[in-house]
């Protein structure tokens, strides 16, 4: 049996007129094709909660569960666009989801509440949380799909290297490689320039 391809979907491929939707599809290939969880990102609700830090002068602890909470509705909004799959919440629900033929799309907050270990600051984004939920569950490779492509160190935030396993395999499409997709969670693509 294939291990487990975690997917991070970024929240900036929403911006792009038809992007959500294209990634959206290439899930549902992929996971036809390898096992699949899908850690979105906070996109335009984390942004929101940037900004309300700004005017209200929350502290950086009550921002970061309120980005990882943005996480949470943004899986709701992709697992209504993906026709079998499903919000969890745990490592158990993401098995029972992966055993029933489901995707599950990871709503992290519970998850990631219980384990607290990543810094309460913007250092600390949703790509190291994907990270960290890769290892937890011995993923094989961890895709991270973004608005641009590049190397990894100039694409994530300060502590994803902090969090990332050894030996973790990690891919980077941008926006206009999504639908590669399929080919690179069954493991057939090497990325070039990582």
């Amino acid at each position: 049996m294939r291990r487990l391809t975690v997917v991070k979907l970024g929240g900036g491929l929403a911006r792009a007129p038809g992007g959500l939707a294209r990634a959206a599809a290439a899930i549902r290939l992929a996971a036809n094709r390898s096992p699949l969880l899908v850690v979105p990102g906070g996109g335009k609700l984390a942004d929101a909660v940037r900004a309300a830090e700004l005017e209200l002068g929350i502290t950086p602890t009550a921002a970061h569960w309120m980005a990882i909470l943005a996480m949470d509705q943004f899986a709701h909004a992709l697992a209504s666009m993906i026709p079998t799959a499903t919000v969890a919440h745990d490592p158990a629900e993401v098995q029972a989801a992966l055993a029933s033929s489901q995707v599950p799309v990871l709503a992290p907050y519970r998850w990631m509440l219980a384990a607290d270990v990543l810094p309460h600051g913007w250092q600390a984004t949703s790509d190291s949380i994907a990270a960290f939920i890769a290892g937890a569950l011995d993923a094989e490779r961890l895709v991270l799909l973004k608005p641009l492509r590049g190397p990894v160190e100039d694409l994530v935030d300060p502590c994803f290297r902090e969090v990332l396993p050894v030996g973790l395999e990690v891919v980077v499409l941008g926006s206009d490689e999504v639908d590669r997709l399929p080919e690179v969670a069954a493991g057939g693509v090497e990325q070039a320039g990582d």
